[in-house]
C-alpha cells in the first residue's frame, strides 16, 4: 500500500470572525485528514496570544496520507481554528476543509513548496477570512505491515547432523501381542475364528450331579471330559 507525506507550513490566518466582542481572540488551529477510519493522525500550532482575528504562527507539520484514497477523493485536509476561551470552554472561529486530490494536482515540481490560500467558513457555512499556507508532498513510500504466520505442526523428524551417532528419530517399538485369557480350571480354549459367520466351537465341562440336584465341577485333579458342538 502506497502512502504519501504531506508537508505544510501553516502560515496565518486573516480577518476572521471575532467570537471574543470584550477581549482579544487568541487562536489556534487544529489539523487533520478526514475520510480514512485507519489515519487518526492530528497535530495543531502554538496558540497566537496578539494576533486576535489576524493570527500568524508559521508552524510546520506532517501527515501522511494514503494515496489511493486520496486519488479517488475521499480524503479531506481539515483545518479547524479555535479560540481558547477564558472559562477553559474554547470557542469555534471557523474552519478550511481543502480536498486532498485538488493538492495532488497543483505539486508542482514536487521539490518546493507551494503557496495558496483557502476561505475560511463559519461554523453556519457563511464565509469569513482566509488562511494562508504553503505544502508539499514527498514521493510514494511503502508501508510494510507485520504479518502473523500461524504456527505449522512438523510430522516428520530432521535428519542427526553429519558425524552424529544418534539415530534419525526416536525408535518406537510395537506393542507385545495380546495375551489369551487364563481360565480358572487351567484350560486354556481355543481363540475364536476371525472369519466371519464361521462356526465357532466352545468347549464344554461335564460336570457330577449330586444328590440335592446341583452340579458342581469335579474335584482337583480329576480328568473333565471335553466335548465341542
Amino acid at each position: 500500500m502506497e502512502y504519501k507525506t504531506l508537508q505544510l507550513n501553516l502560515a496565518s490566518a486573516k480577518d476572521l470572525n471575532n467570537v471574543n466582542l470584550l477581549s482579544r481572540m487568541q487562536v489556534y488551529a487544529v489539523v487533520s485528514i478526514s475520510g480514512d477510519p485507519a489515519n487518526k493522525q492530528k497535530t495543531k500550532t502554538p496558540l497566537d496570544r496578539e494576533g486576535g482575528t489576524n493570527p500568524a504562527w508559521s508552524f510546520s507539520a506532517k501527515l501522511s496520507f494514503n494515496e489511493l484514497l486520496a486519488r479517488q477523493n475521499r480524503l479531506t485536509l481539515e483545518i479547524n481554528l479555535r479560540c481558547s476561551g477564558s472559562l477553559a470552554v474554547d470557542k469555534d472561529v471557523g474552519s478550511v476543509q481543502v480536498p486532498l486530490t485538488e493538492l495532488l494536482k497543483q505539486t508542482g515540481d514536487g521539490k518546493n513548496f507551494e503557496h495558496v490560500s483557502y476561505q475560511v467558513r463559519k461554523p453556519n457555512g457563511k464565509p469569513k477570512g482566509s488562511f494562508n499556507f504553503s505544502y508539499k508532498i514527498n514521493e510514494s513510500v511503502n508501508h510494510n505491515h507485520k504479518v502473523e504466520l500461524e504456527p505449522v505442526m512438523v510430522t516428520g523428524y530432521p535428519s542427526p547432523a553429519m558425524g552424529s551417532n544418534s539415530a534419525p528419530y526416536p525408535i518406537v517399538y510395537p506393542p507385545p501381542p495380546p495375551t489369551q485369557p487364563q481360565y480358572p480350571d487351567g484350560y486354556t480354549y481355543p481363540s475364536p475364528s476371525p472369519l466371519y459367520g464361521e462356526h465357532q466351537q466352545t468347549p464344554v465341562d461335564y460336570f457330577y450331579p449330586t444328590q440335592n440336584g446341583y452340579v458342581y465341577p469335579p474335584p482337583h485333579g480329576v480328568p473333565v471330559a471335553k466335548s465341542y458342538f
